[in-house]
């Protein structure tokens, strides 16, 4: 009954003030956009600070900083729901949302939460945008991308990923050279190294550690891959951006 009076007297109070929520539609095209890897619109929102403009999408807490952080939740829950009605692999989007609310928990200003709402999104999206690239890929290079990212902490080499699809070493090269533009040992190795950039960046696991992890044949060989691939060590890279660079650039 006491509940039933203060939805009362809140709805009065709403009326006299005429806040009135934004139209779905705004919502939902932003939505709409990220799932279907519109990155162009996407960045522009980003670039609107259109997700602090808070008008319109009702308050869910009288401070602030608690308020943008339950938006963060609603937009990233929706945002990963329309995802996997897309296509995006469920067990997949799930993570990644409950890796980015995890990371919002940290956040101690509205600002840090902005720049992370954006990096999120973007991930999605980009996410989004190379799942549509799948789907005009032929089944074998398809299962050929399963099976690498599946295996990626392990040594994968040609001649495994050509028996696991039955085909001929040099046929599956060349066909993934076609569909993907880039040789297959090359995209192994570049996804192992992104990987491996991300363990820098958010774990406590030794440079070693990380070599082994993701089957380098030495740490020595491990320097010399990452930097060739990023222009500095695993070390450099690690004290520049430990634990840091998950927001998103500063907006200019």
């Amino acid at each position: 009954m006491a509940l039933s009076k203060e939805w009362y007297d809140a709805e009065f109070v709403d009326s006299e003030s005429e806040s009135l929520h934004r139209a779905p539609s705004i919502e939902y095209s932003f939505y709409n956009a990220v799932k279907t890897g519109d990155m162009e619109y996407v960045i522009k929102n980003c670039k609107e600070d259109a997700f602090i403009h808070l008008e319109g999408t009702g308050v869910l807490s009288r401070n602030n900083l608690q308020n943008i952080k339950y938006h963060f939740v609603v937009t990233t829950a929706m945002i990963t729901r329309y995802c996997v009605h897309a296509g995006m692999e469920q067990e997949q989007a799930y993570s990644l949302s409950d890796f980015y609310i995890l990371k919002m928990d940290k956040c101690r200003t509205i600002d840090q939460i902005s720049r992370l709402h954006d990096t999120m999104c973007l991930d999605f999206c980009s996410r989004m945008n190379e799942l549509k690239r799948r789907q005009i890929l032929s089944k074998p290079i398809v299962l050929c991308l399963n099976y690498i990212y599946s295996h990626i902490h392990y040594r994968i080499t040609i001649k495994e990923l050509a028996e696991y699809l039955s085909l001929s070493e040099s046929y599956l090269s060349k066909l993934f050279l076609k569909e993907m533009g880039i040789p297959l040992s090359h995209y192994i190795t570049d996804l192992k190294i992104e990987k491996a950039k991300n363990l820098l960046q958010y774990s406590d696991y030794s440079i070693v550690e990380i070599a082994n992890y993701f089957s380098f044949a030495s740490q020595s060989h491990f320097i010399q891959v990452f930097q060739k691939k990023t222009g500095i060590t695993p070390y450099k890279y690690r004290i520049m951006y430990f634990r840091t660079n998950w927001e998103a650039p500063k907006k200019s």
